[in-house]
């Protein structure tokens, strides 16, 4: 059985620490409808941390994207329990639209675009 980790006795992390962890839970999350995750798809355009908190813009692929009620929600969960992590607030924004542009090269091979 696994012992609970109390966070208060955790050195302190960093801000870029913490921006670090953040993208690697954001690795975690997956689009949908394209099996790669959303970080590599360029959908996360904004990680700032500030006191322990995330702030992120992400988009989506298309504005009528079925999942643009719950998604963020989802991504906030995801990023709320980081460790360092205080809380999550995340901004689903459409400028400047998502392009397969955005994919990272890694992704692009995956995905047969190379």
């Amino acid at each position: 059985m696994d012992a609970l980790v109390d966070t208060d006795d955790l050195p302190t992390a960093t801000e870029e620490e913490l921006a670090e962890r953040v993208v690697e839970a954001l690795k975690t999350v997956y689009d949908p409808e394209i099996p790669v995750n959303i970080y590599d798809l360029g959908l996360i355009y904004k990680v700032d941390i500030h006191d322990a908190f995330a702030d992120i813009d992400m988009t989506l692929t298309a504005p009528g994207c079925p999942v643009a009620a719950t998604f963020p929600g989802m991504v906030e969960r995801t990023v709320a329990l980081v460790p360092g992590i205080k809380g999550a607030a995340v901004e689903l924004v459409w400028d400047p639209p998502w392009t397969q542009a955005l994919i990272n090269e890694a992704a692009r091979l995956e995905l047969g675009l190379i």
